[in-house]
């Protein structure tokens, strides 16, 4: 009896060391971070055999503890760069993500009843002022993420703006940080860019349907709401957030543009026509709309039409050159269709004839063309057609020195 009574009390005491040393680790971890030099490995190391033990494990004094190592670190960083010194901002932005994530943790676990089955929490308080510290001091968060996204490590930034926006929504915030003002959405929008560089179409979709009430780069949202909608072919919704973006900004060409290149796309070009119309009758000022139109009245085969388009997005905005290169075109085209027909012909004298006829239309075109190179000089497509007609109408030192230029680009 005596023995067994031994046993129990040599085991009570193994265990009752076990306990203290495993207590006494995330004590020495709280030492390590607060002393003049802290040491912050050896202060993980500590922590880690806690985690790893039955009784502290599921402590959060363990996980809160574990936390201040990465806000320790974090503040180190702070003082730093307060006294001039180049720090590295992906060091700091991990220790606050390390210890985001310890914090969360030690909150779920101060939520829980004790034996009493009462709740009496010990640290939350303190974790909510550390979170908040995070959120509001733009040196924390938002610096980390932009620093990612500049160096084009999207799915770093992210995840480092998505800490951000979650904070305010955790229930130790009991709602009172704002998720409606002007940095809140920025760095939501700026979110939305990451997942879009990181080729993550459903997280970025989620972000823009999300922004799109929120009143902040509204146009771009639309804008990029739709592309990603086409990246994952989802035509429905990428033509009706197009119309949506139209309906609300019907000035900008834009939407329309990509509704109309749709319509071509989809070889329903009549369809394509009717949604200029009535684009035009909302907003007729604007001589996009009516560059548009010309083109796809031409596609249409109503040249007529097209021309007066041309001619109307010019008397609005004298100095597009795509307009004066679209009525070049369609000068160009009409004397290739004499040629064509031209060469029909089996007698010389009338083949002759609608040849220089050709050539006087082709000459008509010239001045279109040179004006759009002049309004543009870095398109191309322009220099091909001067080129070619150049080399049509035989003037060989202006073929020789667009030839030049082309060469050039």
């Amino acid at each position: 009896m005596k023995k067994l009574f031994l046993s129990i009390f040599l085991l009570m005491t193994v265990f009752s060391v076990s306990l203290f040393a495993q207590k006494s680790n995330v004590s020495k971890a709280n030492n390590l971070i607060m002393q003049e030099k802290p040491d912050f490995k050896a202060a993980r190391a500590a922590i880690k055999q806690a985690f790893e033990h039955e009784k502290t494990k599921n402590d959060p004094k363990t996980y809160y503890t574990a936390g201040m190592i990465g806000y320790q670190e974090n503040e180190t960083y702070i003082k730093r760069a307060a006294l001039g010194q180049t720090i590295d901002q992906v060091k700091k932005g991990n220790a606050i993500k390390e210890s985001y994530g310890y914090f969360l943790k030690a909150y779920d676990l101060d939520q829980l009843p004790n034996k009493k089955g009462k709740i009496r929490p010990k640290y939350s308080r303190r974790i909510k002022d550390n979170l908040k510290e995070y959120y509001n001091s733009s040196w924390n968060l938002i610096t980390w993420g932009a620093h990612l996204f500049d160096n084009k490590d999207y799915k770093g930034a992210f995840e480092a703006f998505q800490i951000f926006l979650d904070i305010p929504k955790h229930p130790v915030m009991n709602n009172e940080i704002s998720m409606t003002d002007s940095t809140y959405r920025m760095i939501k929008y700026y979110s939305g860019l990451a997942a879009t560089n990181m080729k993550d179409s459903k997280k970025a979709i989620a972000i823009y349907e999300d922004l799109k009430d929120d009143n902040y780069e509204t146009k771009n949202v639309y804008q990029l709401l739709s592309d990603e909608y086409r990246n994952i072919q989802d035509t429905a919704k990428y033509l009706a957030t197009l119309e949506e973006g139209f309906q609300l900004y019907n000035d900008e060409p834009w939407f329309l543009q990509n509704i109309i290149n749709h319509y071509i796309y989809t070889d329903k070009i009549k369809e394509a026509s009717k949604y200029l119309d009535r684009a035009i009758a909302q907003a007729p000022n604007v001589p996009q709309y009516y560059y548009v139109k010309g083109n796809v009245e031409e596609r249409l085969g109503n040249i007529d039409v097209a021309q007066k388009a041309f001619d109307k997005a010019l008397e609005l905005q004298p100095d597009m050159a795509d307009a004066h290169a679209g009525i070049g075109r369609l000068i160009f085209n009409e004397a290739v269709e004499i040629l064509k027909a031209a060469d029909q012909i089996r007698d010389n004298r009338l083949y002759n004839a609608e040849v220089e006829k050709a050539n006087e239309i082709f000459k008509k075109s010239q001045p279109y063309f040179e004006k759009a190179v002049e309004l543009n000089p870095k398109e191309v497509d322009y220099k091909q057609a001067l080129k070619m007609l150049y080399y049509r109408l035989g003037m060989t030192e202006k073929y020789d020195e667009i030839t030049k230029e082309i060469d050039s680009m």
